[in-house]
């Protein structure tokens, strides 16, 4: 439970904050509130915060965090939360003992926990995978914006230079902090994180291990502990609010001075009633009839119940409503036993205080006063050996009811152990049905169809952040309707909060600033580190370099290439049995290049032209310099397209130029993308395209001796 009490006269110590690179307490509170523990009722922690000053905590956030965190590069922050993923990996146990306290199971543990350390290592590896290692994101193609190509546009992400202010529900201490800060932190903006009351203990403890573990910069993250009701009060534009909770404290939010005029940035993940749809053509006897048994199982009893992901409402065939109740009872009955997390057997915890308790109560009773039928547990049903005086135990209840339109189905949220089953007439009510939730995080579809799937993912994806469609090929292998992962966007419209998170670089770039720049190709050059195509180039040819008085890009390692390093071929000639022999060696017998009346008749072509694919092989002929160097291997190609066609008798020459470097924070290598560019003899531009290298840092690359002579040395 957790209840305000005045000047408690308890020997525990106050719940501590960190805020200003310090633990926080304070000295002689008057509000205090008591937390206890879920299943025994005993006092877990005493939580306050009078004389927190918010404005210092922001503002540290905005000069010390910000600093320490611009020291670093994208791929930089990015390696540090892998660092991080692993600290916490070693001391996992110590968060899994304390999340007991909080209803939780050890299976609850790997979705919280793990969950929220496996949501680090994925927010590094996509940061350092798909992000550049500097701290300028380029978003989309270059606007030319003159006829002369000297004034162009595009458009940038740089971080955002305020804070990142993370408001976190109860049910998930660790993965929801970390869900939030992973981002944020790759994308370079400090956070200061304030969770939920009931569980705030443990969230603590998470940041006390990363703070300990000495890899978080300075200032990067800061800890409320308690209330923080004038933490609004001090932000503005530079801000960003990412908030997860309820609708109705959502909604008192944004209506905020700061959020309304003041520009703060605000997201919210909040209620959601999500459905389970079963197919029409699943039965009984179908693979598809059980895998949905199981997920509505999942969900009613993971974390019991109380995950905002959690499946309210079923919506099933109206003839298959009694097999899907019996089938989910059933499973229930037999594998549930409710009590003490920590009592071996027991394989569901109570709910996270005895107020939520009372909460889900209320909310169940309004259903069965709506007319819903109690098909198993209910408000007053038992809930076995539990203490259920003590604890905040809730039996796992099924209801159903005969009117599937029933206003209260689909918008009072039980978010305990509770789910409605409804029935549907044809796929188009099933739809209307799913859309009556007014907006939702999730919803199930369990259908072997295709054509079912394509109407029902048409009909209800405007409703709905994600939809996820099971069936026999993917119940082994989905990681389930409640399972956000940090590779997809996890929200959803309406009700549901309208906010975006996880999703990979698109929830980085929810704190990055997207600015459009307008210039010269060397002044966007300079701002980017990224050459673009008109800018300064350090030009070398095949003559020069032969004579010595030049040197081939291909020769130079990162420690001496630059962006605009260019090498620019000689000419060659294509000739007709040029393209015949490609042709006959490769397959490649397309009409275009060994039919000349066929290709004359194609209004693309002049006659037979040569392969695209094989003047880009001649194009890596004219430009690659063959003897062993810092280049180590050509890994692909980006964005080849064909402009001018090429007939025989013409002639190519190639450009090639450093437009991109991106040195690996971990390897003795890194990045090179080239700009390419194949002309023919008239300066016409042919082809386009990036060719991507790994370059060696330096050349000779050191030895492993070498290296452990250094080490030695350094020692």
């Amino acid at each position: 439970m957790s209840a305000e009490v005045q000047n408690p006269q308890t020997a525990m110590s106050i719940l501590p904050s960190y805020v200003q690179g310090a633990w926080w307490t304070p000295e002689n509170p008057e509000r205090v509130v008591e937390v206890t523990d879920a299943s025994t009722g005993a006092l877990v922690a005493r939580v306050s915060t009078d004389g927190l000053d918010t404005e210092a905590a922001i503002n540290y956030a905005r000069t010390v965090g910000q600093a320490a965190l611009g020291e670093l590069t994208i791929h930089e922050r990015a390696l540090k939360l892998k660092e991080l993923a692993q600290y916490l990996t070693e001391h996992k146990d110590a968060l899994y003992d304390l999340s007991f306290a909080t209803g939780s199971t050890q299976r609850d543990h790997y979705i919280d926990v793990d969950g929220g350390i496996g949501t680090l290592f994925t927010f590094s590896s996509k940061g350092r995978r798909e992000l550049p290692n500097s701290n300028v994101v380029i978003d989309g193609s270059t606007e030319v914006l003159s006829k002369d190509g000297s004034f162009i546009g595009e458009h940038i992400y740089r971080r955002m230079t305020g804070v990142a202010v993370e408001i976190n529900a109860f049910n998930f201490p660790v993965w929801g902090m970390l869900e939030k800060f992973a981002p944020a932190f790759v994308a370079g903006m400090p956070s200061i994180v304030k969770p939920a009351t009931p569980t705030g203990y443990v969230t603590e403890a998470c940041v006390r291990l990363m703070v300990d573990s000495g890899i978080v910069p300075e200032g990067s993250i800061q800890l409320i502990s308690g209330s923080a009701r004038d933490l609004l009060d001090h932000l503005d534009y530079r801000d960003h609010v990412a908030f997860t909770g309820s609708a109705a404290t959502a909604e008192s939010l944004r209506k905020h001075p700061n959020v309304v005029t003041g520009g703060v940035k605000f997201t919210a993940e909040t209620d959601s009633l999500n459905a389970a749809i079963l197919g029409p053509d699943a039965t009984t006897e179908t693979p598809e009839f059980d895998a949905f048994v199981k997920a509505i199982f999942t969900e009613i009893t993971a974390k019991a119940g109380q995950k905002c992901t959690a499946i309210r409402r079923v919506i099933v065939p109206q003839a298959m409503v009694e097999d899907v109740v019996s089938a989910v009872a059933t499973r229930v009955t037999e594998k549930v036993v409710i009590g003490d997390p920590r009592t071996e057997g027991v394989t569901m915890g109570g709910l996270a205080s005895k107020e939520q308790q009372s909460e889900v109560r209320k909310a169940v009773q309004r259903l069965i006063d709506a007319g819903g039928s109690v098909r198993l547990g209910g408000p007053d049903a038992s809930v076995g050996s539990a203490d259920a005086e003590a604890g905040a135990f809730f039996p796992v209840t099924i209801l159903s009811f005969e009117e599937a339109d029933t206003p209260e189905v689909h918008f009072v949220e039980a978010f305990g152990p509770v789910t409605s089953v409804i029935g549907y007439s044809s796929i188009e009510d099933a739809i209307r049905l799913a859309a009556l939730g007014g907006g939702s995080l999730v919803a199930t579809v369990c259908t072997n169809d295709g054509a079912a799937a394509a109407e029902f993912a048409a009909g209800i994806g405007a409703h709905h952040g994600r939809v996820h469609f099971l069936n026999r090929q993917t119940a082994r292998t989905s990681t389930g309707h409640g399972s956000p992962m940090p590779h997809l966007i996890h929200g959803g419209p309406g009700r549901a909060g309208g906010g975006e998170e996880l999703g990979g670089v698109r929830g980085i770039k929810h704190y990055m600033q997207r600015t459009a720049i307008q210039g010269s190709p060397d002044m966007l050059t300079a701002i980017t580190g990224v050459w673009h195509s008109g800018a300064a180039a350090q030009t070398v040819t095949r003559a020069s370099v032969d004579a010595g008085t030049g040197e081939h890009p291909f020769r130079k390692s990162l420690e001496t290439l630059q962006i605009g390093d260019q090498f620019a071929s000689e000419l060659r000639e294509v000739k007709l049995e040029d393209i015949l022999k490609f042709a006959e060696e490769t397959g490649d017998k397309f009409y275009a290049h060994t039919d000349e009346e066929a290709a004359m008749a194609n209004p693309f072509f002049p006659r037979r032209v040569a392969h695209g694919y094989l003047l880009v092989s001649w194009a890596a002929g004219l430009f690659v310099d063959a003897a062993p160097g810092p280049v180590l291997a050509n890994y692909g190609l980006e964005n080849l397209r064909f402009i001018t066609p090429v007939t025989y008798d013409d002639s190519i020459r190639v450009t090639l130029t450093a437009k991109k470097i991106t040195p690996r924070v971990t390897d003795e290598y890194g990045e090179v993308a080239w700009d390419c560019v194949i002309h023919n003899q008239n300066d016409e531009l042919v082809a386009s395209y990036d060719v991507l290298t790994l370059v060696a840092k330096v050349w000779p690359m050191p030895t492993i001796a070498e290296d452990a002579a250094k080490a030695e040395l350094q020692a």
